[in-house]
C-alpha cells in the first residue's frame, strides 16, 4: 500500500482505531467503558441519528442495524432534513469536525427537549457546548479532508455497543489494508456500488469516496433496486461492487450485460469498505489528483 498521501496512511490505521473504539464500550468493568456506553442510545429508546455526507451514510447503516437488532425504532436523516416535529427519545449526532452548521442547528433546536448525544473527533469545537453528551474519538481524527477512519470507527463503536463481536471484522480489516487491489479495477470507466439492509449505507459511502477523492463516475443503490433501471448503466469496462452477498441471480444479470463484478461475500462489509477507500485513492493518484485535498471540498461545511 502506497504511503504517498495522508489519506492512505489514515486508511491503514483503521483496524487499530476499531480496536480502540470497541474497548471503549466493552472493556470489563472499566469506568470509561461505562461512561461511553451510558451516553449512547439505550435499548428501547426511539432514536434519530443525524449527520452530513459520510456521517449521514454511517447513520443510515447504524439505524438499520439497531432497528433490525431489536434495540428500538431508529431513523437516520441528513441533518438538514431532520423532521423537528417528530417525537424521539434521543438524537444521536455524528460530526467529525464538530462544526458542521446543519448538525449544530439540530443540536441547538433539540437541546432541553430531547437528549442529544454527539460523536465527534475534536473536543475543542462548538458541538461540545450544544450537545448534552459527547463521545470524543480524537484518536480517529484525520488531517485529510476526505473522511475514512473516523467514519468507520464510529460505526465500529456503535456496532460493538449493539453487542456485536467485532473481532472478525477487525481481522478482515487487517487483510483489507494489506492485500493488493484487484487487478485492472482502477481502469474501470464507471462504478456502481450495491448494498442490502445496513450495507446500503456503506454502498452510498463508497460511491461518495470515489466521487470526492477521484472525481469518478459512481452510483449506489439497494441491491434489489439495481435491476429496476440502474442496471442499464452497466456494461463492458464498467464495474459493480457489492457489499455482502448479492441477491440470487444478480451476478448472472451483471455478467450478461458485460459488467465486472467485485464482491467479497465472506468478508465483513465494513472491512470491505476499506478496499473501496483504497481504490478511490489509487484512482485519484492515477489521475494526478491529490486525494487529501479534493476539488471543491473543505473539512467542514460552515454556512454563513
Amino acid at each position: 500500500m502506497s504511503a504517498s498521501s495522508l489519506t492512505t496512511a489514515e486508511i491503514a490505521t483503521q483496524p487499530q482505531c476499531w480496536q480502540r473504539a470497541v474497548a471503549l464500550v466493552t472493556a470489563p468493568s472499566g469506568p470509561q467503558a461505562e461512561s461511553v456506553a451510558a451516553q449512547l442510545p439505550a435499548a428501547g429508546e426511539r432514536v434519530a441519528v443525524i449527520g452530513c455526507g459520510t456521517s449521514w451514510f454511517m447513520a443510515q447503516a447504524y439505524a438499520t442495524l439497531r432497528e433490525q437488532g431489536g434495540h428500538g425504532e431508529t431513523d437516520a436523516f441528513a441533518a438538514s432534513e431532520f423532521p423537528a416535529g417528530r417525537s424521539y427519545d434521543r438524537v444521536l449526532a455524528i460530526t467529525r469536525s464538530g462544526t458542521t452548521t446543519e448538525v449544530l442547528d439540530v443540536c441547538r433546536r433539540m437541546r432541553g427537549t430531547v437528549p442529544v448525544t454527539a460523536i465527534t473527533a475534536d473536543p475543542t469545537t462548538p458541538v461540545m457546548e450544544v450537545a448534552d453528551q459527547v463521545v470524543v474519538l480524537d484518536f480517529a481524527d484525520e488531517q485529510s479532508v476526505v473522511q475514512t477512519r473516523f467514519a468507520t470507527t464510529v460505526l465500529a463503536l456503535l456496532r460493538a455497543h449493539l453487542g456485536e463481536d467485532l473481532a472478525p471484522a477487525i481481522a478482515d480489516a487487517e487483510r483489507a489494508v494489506a492485500e493488493a487491489l484487484p487487478e485492472g479495477l482502477t481502469g474501470a470507466e464507471q462504478f456502481t456500488f450495491l448494498g442490502t439492509g445496513w450495507t446500503y449505507g456503506l454502498a452510498q459511502e463508497a460511491a461518495l469516496k470515489m466521487r470526492e477523492a477521484a472525481g469518478a463516475w459512481t452510483e449506489a443503490y439497494p441491491a434489489m433496486e439495481y435491476r429496476h433501471g440502474p442496471i442499464s448503466i452497466t456494461g463492458p469496462g464498467r464495474a459493480v461492487w457489492s457489499f455482502g452477498p448479492l441477491p440470487e441471480g444478480l451476478a448472472d444479470n451483471i455478467a450478461a450485460v458485460g459488467g465486472r463484478l467485485e464482491s467479497r461475500p465472506d468478508a465483513d462489509p465494513l472491512a470491505d469498505l476499506i478496499r473501496a477507500q483504497r481504490l478511490a485513492v489509487a484512482i485519484a493518484e492515477a489521475k494526478g489528483y491529490d486525494p487529501d485535498r479534493p476539488r471543491n471540498l473543505t473539512r467542514s461545511v460552515i454556512l454563513a
